[in-house]
């Protein structure tokens, strides 16, 4: 009675083998990729529900049994191999751990991001050799990152942000030479950002929203555009040299613990469109010392919520792309310069911008406001100077909304009090 339908399945089995044009390894891996998700998080309409494993993966793309989540390539003679897995985000969850990954070495791009995966980062993504995209973003892997990710050489792209990973970012990291892009934003890491000054191809790094502890690094990948260290421990000071990165775009330094002086090399930064330093500890600017007016490229200044002193830097009026300004929430003293109320109410030129945005509220200034900003009208530009000393800013004044002015008390040991 049974023997028929053993037969069956041995003829089926071994029909298929013979038939198959996807490497039997490939296969195996991915079965144990969907035998590793949790199979109510498998919804009717995703990518790992058609995944039928009774006909050939490859042969089979973009048809009902595998719609979606495979790129096949034709690599060996008579087979072909799997060479990209991205599956859908619908929150599968489950682990990685019982892939057999050194079956799948051709893959150049594996990617799983927002989903609900958890436990470790396999150790054995390190047999992946031609990966050159790794998305993990957006799941719950826990652990610290594995040093052997270092020796992924191929490496282009890797995208570890959003999970609960922990411990510090490996030295290793020095060894991708091809690295491109490096996210690893909103984890627990912690410790001192390494050296990566080595990666000549390394434009974008994001580590945001950690516990990175230490500096900025003296080294820094000349090929970076963007580098995000927001929200994290960094102290100490910013190296004065930073003008060697030269493609350098974008510097989001904000919510750590620097303090001292801004060095004046970031308002003369060749390159520089937008440097956010707010909320933390900075008590002094250094002044360019050369006219900055053709260099800067600053188009987005933001120091607010420091602990700057003095006056007013007079010189920021002068950067020609500046268009959003905010000192706002420090100790700045003394008048409104003229030069900052001729920038916000004078229309640009095709030489200098004008202020978009200019954001003064919550210093000790005094004085008259200037009679530009007094001219300005509602919608021309983003101007705040509530919470200071001034006078002649009643609330009738859209700038002056929001807060009261300082009370001459609060003003007393700062300059003239209000009348």
């Amino acid at each position: 009675m049974f023997k028929p339908i053993v037969f069956m399945f041995i003829f089926t089995k071994l029909f298929f083998s013979a038939n198959s044009k996807t490497h039997p390894a490939d296969i195996k891996a991915l079965n144990a990729l969907k035998n590793g998700v949790d199979p109510r998080s498998i919804t009717p309409g995703s990518c790992l529900s058609s995944w039928d494993f009774t006909i050939d993966p490859c042969d089979n793309i973009f048809t009902d049994h595998f719609t979606c989540g495979l790129r096949c390539d034709r690599v060996i003679s008579g087979l072909v191999r799997v060479t990209e897995i991205t599956i859908d985000p619908v929150g599968y969850s489950g682990s990685l751990t019982s892939v057999p990954w050194d079956h799948l070495r051709y893959l150049n791009t594996l990617d799983i991001s927002d989903n609900s995966f958890s436990g470790l980062v396999p150790n054995e993504f390190s047999n992946l050799t031609r990966l050159r995209r790794l998305g993990l973003s957006g799941n719950s892997f826990a652990g610290e990152i594995p040093s052997v990710l270092g020796s992924l050489h191929q490496l282009e792209e890797l995208y570890l942000d959003n999970n609960r990973l922990h411990g510090a970012i490996p030295s290793s990291f020095n060894n991708l030479t091809k690295l491109k892009r490096l996210e690893i934003q909103r984890n627990c890491i912690s410790g001192e950002f390494p050296d990566l000054g080595s990666l000549k191809n390394l434009y974008f790094i994001d580590v945001s929203d950690n516990n990175i502890s230490g500096g900025v690094p003296s080294t820094l990948p000349l090929s970076l555009v963007e580098l995000s260290m927001r929200n994290n421990k960094l102290n100490g000071n910013i190296p004065h040299d930073i003008d060697k990165v030269r493609f350098l775009q974008v510097l989001d330094l904000s919510h750590n613990i620097f303090a001292g002086t801004v060095p004046s090399v970031l308002f003369r930064h060749p390159s520089l469109e937008q440097l956010t330093l707010s909320y933390n500890e900075f008590s002094s600017l250094q002044v360019p010392a050369v006219d900055i007016t053709l260099n800067s490229n600053l188009i987005a200044l933001d120091l607010s919520y420091n602990k700057l002193r003095g006056l007013l830097p007079a010189f920021m009026a002068s950067m020609p792309k500046l268009t959003a300004l905010s000192l706002e929430r420090n100790e700045f003293t003394g008048m409104i310069p003229a030069q900052y109320a001729v920038k916000a109410a004078v229309a640009g030129n095709d030489n200098t911008s004008s202020f978009e945005r200019l954001l003064l509220g919550g210093n000790y200034l005094v004085g008259p406001i200037p009679g530009p900003l007094l001219g300005l009208k509602p919608g021309s530009a983003d101007v705040s100077l509530a919470d200071n000393c001034l006078y002649r800013c009643p609330d009738a004044f859209f700038f002056c909304r929001g807060r009261d002015q300082k009370s001459a008390v609060d003003c007393k040991s700062f300059g003239p009090t209000i009348p």
